[in-house]
């Protein structure tokens, strides 16, 4: 049934970008398509790949000074501002380039981006500095880790005795002017889970992504055949591959959820798993090309998301996407789109190739959609800012729930409810969680309905670190609804939502509620009566009485104000007319 539906789905997709072709910049879908797509976003990773290796995201300028950190800081800041306003929920933020890093290491030497200089100190450490905005924003962050790769040849001779294949020779090969890792060999299994473990164990880190976990392509000069003859017992060499890299794998993921059994580990392999039965991967695909058999690792449980580089578009992308999904088994396969495609020195792919490929894997249900790369999302490469922004990701969503909890965390308790004139203040107990360094969060909700339709309720905040929340509204009619917490825990699984009910409310008192006509307090020596909105702006100025009318007036807060006879104004109520 899913094969046939996602079939459907490609056959509509194929005839809609033959008319979308010819329109640029037109994009549709029927309405119930768009009703489909809608309803797939309760849940949605949506994340974008930012990148330090050759400060091609990030950083751009130097730090060798107070004032350079400062500048490195800043202009980290607005890019997660510019991420966090576009309704981005994970950043996959690179940790470790090619066996240098982004963070004080006990293990690999500092990466040059920050200085200039390979191993030297900035004088602060990138990594933390990105967890703390990146949670500050409530966005995830998910260390990237590129495993098998080193550097090259003049960056290892530059960093002397702290290099890598300097440390640990019997780990690295050489290959033409690269340094690699050598995944047959006993011991890179070892020393991959343990630069992830001093990660996790140093950093509120929410997720391990591995990338290059996989053997070299054909371009790099890879000869693994002295580890083969040693190592392979006599196997099968393409199966050896696969269990070497599987072995890796697996041996991080162990390490990881040793130390923190909620941190999501994630991998980025080649955009196609294998050939399918109608379509060739053309000799580039996961498995069998690179030994990454991904899928294994995902049903197995050695990784929570997969984020497949799907950097192709037409028959070299849908069914491949198709494929991802149905493999799955209802777990996370969030496509890789390649954005970079868009800028005209790249292949200059208009807005529409992208967008087709978004909705299409929403519709699919594959969990969500990452970019590559940041700066070219936060350029706005034909628009793609603006669309995801304004349209894509515009409305709230939370990310997917992984395997780990034994039970869903305990509903929140003793709710009270006050407002406090166009402000709702909502408030509960906090709900212990399981892991003292991982508290529990709430999400709130309102609601049209007297009971709980997830269908209906919108989400008007999520992962709440304390337990209450100040909630405005742009229409003061909002504040009618229905009210709803729920709680959240560690691996993402939320509770049942309870209600905040209308018996519980408790108004401020120097606010005066009202349909229509107020008592004004009767003060000696006022002449006038003047009205303001919210804004400061006035509504309203009529002679001093002690009535008023306000029954034309729009619902929301006002302030009135007597006016006497040298013109100082006084205020008298501050009013929400409901």
């Amino acid at each position: 049934m899913k094969y046939l539906f996602s079939t459907i789905l490609l056959f509509l997709l194929y005839f809609s970008s033959l008319h979308l072709s010819a329109q640029v910049e037109t994009f549709t879908t029927s309405p119930l398509l768009q009703s489909e797509a809608l309803s797939a976003t309760q849940r949605e990773i949506r994340a974008v790949w930012l990148t330090t290796y050759k400060g091609l995201d990030w950083p751009k300028r130097k730090a060798n000074d107070k004032a350079g950190i400062e500048r490195q800081k800043k202009d980290l800041c607005k890019i997660l501002d510019e991420l966090k306003a576009a309704g981005t929920n994970t950043i996959l933020f690179q940790a470790r380039t090619r066996s240098t890093t982004t963070y004080p290491s006990d293990y690999e030497p500092w990466d040059e981006i920050f200085t200039g200089q390979p191993g030297k100190n900035p004088g602060y450490d990138p990594l933390a500095f990105a967890v703390q905005e990146c949670h500050r924003r409530g966005m995830e962050i998910h260390a990237w880790v590129v495993s098998f790769p080193i550097c090259h040849v003049p960056t290892a001779k530059r960093l002397g005795k702290s290099a890598l294949p300097s440390m640990h020779p019997e780990l690295c090969q050489k290959c033409g002017d690269v340094w690699m890792m050598d995944p047959g060999v006993p011991g890179t299994d070892k020393y991959l889970a343990k630069i992830c473990s001093e990660i996790v164990s140093k950093y509120d880190v929410d997720g391990i992504h591995l990338d290059y976990i996989r053997y070299p392509e054909k371009s790099i000069s890879f000869d693994d055949k002295k580890t083969y003859a040693k190592y392979g017992n006599g196997k099968n060499k393409s199966a050896w591959r696969q269990e070497n890299v599987t072995r890796c794998v697996r041996e991080v993921s162990s390490a990881v959820k040793a130390i923190k059994p909620w941190v999501k580990m994630s991998c980025s392999p080649v955009g196609k798993y294998a050939d399918l039965p109608r379509q060739s991967s053309m000799g580039w695909n996961a498995r069998d090309a690179v030994s990454q058999d991904a899928i294994l690792w995902l049903n197995q449980g050695y990784m929570d998301i997969l984020f497949p580089m799907m950097y192709f578009d037409g028959k070299h992308f849908y069914p491949f996407a198709a494929d991802w999904a149905e493999q799955a088994n209802g777990k996370p396969v969030i496509p890789g789109l390649g954005i970079y495609f868009l800028n005209d020195r790249e292949r200059g792919w208009p807005l529409n190739v992208i967008r087709r490929q978004m909705y299409y894997t929403r519709l699919l249900g594959t969990g969500g959609v990452a970019y590559f790369r940041s700066k070219f999302f936060t350029d706005n490469e034909k628009g793609l800012y603006d669309f995801t922004k304004e349209d894509f990701w515009r409305d709230e969503t939370l990310l997917p729930a992984i395997d780990g909890a034994k039970r869903l965390p305990d509903a929140p308790s003793n709710l009270r409810i006050s407002q406090h004139g166009p402000t709702i203040r909502l408030a509960w107990s906090n709900v212990k969680s399981d892991f003292a360094e991982r508290p529990t969060v709430y999400n709130v909700y309102a609601c049209p309905t007297d009971t709980f339709s997830a269908s209906v309720a919108k989400r008007i905040a999520t992962r709440l670190t304390c337990p209450s929340f100040d909630y405005t509204p742009a229409l003061p009619t909002a504040l009618h609804q229905t009210f709803y917490v729920t709680s959240m825990d560690a691996f993402g699984n939320e509770s049942v939502p309870v209600g905040f009910t209308n018996e519980q409310m408790q108004c401020e008192s120097n606010y005066y509620y009202t349909n229509g006509m107020i008592n004004v307090p009767e003060v000696d020596g006022l002449e006038q009566l003047v009205l303001y909105d919210i804004t400061g702006r006035k509504v309203m100025q009529t002679m001093y009485d002690l009535k008023l009318d306000l029954t034309n007036l729009l619902a929301g807060a006002y302030m009135l104000k007597g006016i006497n006879g040298d013109k100082k104004e006084l205020l008298l109520l501050r009013i929400w007319k409901m």
